[in-house]
């Protein structure tokens, strides 16, 4: 039997791997911290291991004694007080986990890193808007975008000796996901708010493809490759809202659409009042170059030949899935 480890297990994605992992019939080990929640880790075949990523010392001692064939490393933050947190988390904590690896001589079949589109930033804006590539050079303007992109040059700096594979999605949302989720309530609450007049293209891929994408990278991925995920398809601004406000049974709302300056203020101020009180904003500097950025297409060519990922779920079917979530398990009501 397979033996996997799954960092970042209480997680939105990593709660799905774990899921298909026991589903395969693995051994599967879910990488909790103390303090995580387990409300989706609740099946009895599921082992846990508590692991202290800050450490590599520490992970030394809690990995000692463990042959793992995979690991999955979907553990990170994509929301900081400090952006000194997300290079202490997304880099550090991947630098240390891989060392200790290392330094065990674990015999690690593939590695799989979770990593984001996010890291290219802003690039091809210029209409029409052209596909990233993995020719592309990474300009991340975001400091999420960059400890990611700093984790993966580390992991590229290790050479062949380490069969790691490098998956990088695009929105990912389902169920159980929190971000999108705010878009799903103001809509509820009868207000859909955009930004920016120039026209956005933007990709989503839903987290159950992702899940397949991670499974088909340790079967048939090739080291130290790198592979956009999406759905396949590219849509407008509003389409999303569109379809939630159709899952949602057609509410009455009101549909704002903001100037960029205007949002760059309320982030300004947001991220401001954040660092006064030592409460994370929702609209912070990294929100602002998320929202503005008018660019998401991404290829997918090579996951499709390579690890013969083929995305089952596109928007429209996706949505629902998720907003009947939302109403099942009483987000919505």
């Amino acid at each position: 039997m397979s033996k996997i480890l799954i960092t970042g297990a209480s997680g939105f994605i990593g709660s799905f791997i774990v899921e298909e992992a026991i589903k395969r019939g693995m051994e599967t080990w879910a990488a909790v911290r103390r303090t995580s929640s387990r409300k989706y880790l609740t099946d009895e075949r599921i082992h846990f291991i508590e692991l202290d990523l800050s450490s590599e010392d520490h992970l030394k001692e809690e990995l000692k004694g463990h042959d793992f064939d995979y690991v999955v490393h979907a553990a990170g933050v994509t929301k900081c007080l400090h952006a000194s947190d997300f290079e202490r988390v997304n880099t550090q904590g991947t630098i240390n986990l891989v060392n200790a690896l290392l330094a065990l001589q674990m015999p690690i079949r593939r590695f799989v890193y979770m990593s984001s589109l996010s890291i290219f930033g802003a690039i091809r804006e210029q209409q029409p808007y052209m596909e990233i590539t993995e020719e592309d050079l990474p300009k991340p303007n975001t400091a999420y975008g960059k400890s990611k992109l700093a984790a993966e040059r580390f992991l590229d700096s290790i050479g062949n000796d380490f069969p790691y594979i490098v998956l990088r999605p695009t929105g990912v949302y389902g169920p159980r996901e929190k971000d999108y989720f705010m878009m799903v309530k103001s809509i509820w609450n009868h207000v859909d708010f955009s930004v920016g007049f120039k026209r956005q293209d933007i990709t989503f891929v839903f987290v159950w493809d992702v899940v397949q994408a991670v499974f088909l990278a340790l079967d048939h991925g090739k080291n130290g490759r790198k592979y956009f995920l999406s759905d396949g398809k590219v849509y407008q601004s509003s389409t999303f809202s569109n379809y939630i406000h159709e899952d949602l049974g057609c509410p009455w709302w009101i549909r704002v659409k903001a100037p960029l300056w205007l949002l760059r203020i309320i982030t300004f101020f947001g991220e401001q009042i954040g660092h006064l009180t030592g409460r994370m904003s929702v609209l912070n500097e990294d929100k602002y170059n998320i929202l503005s950025q008018r660019n998401w297409r991404c290829d997918i060519e090579p996951a499709m030949d390579e690890l013969g990922y083929h995305p089952y779920y596109d928007l429209e079917r996706g949505t629902k899935i998720t907003v009947d979530w939302y109403k099942e398990n009483h987000w919505i009501e």
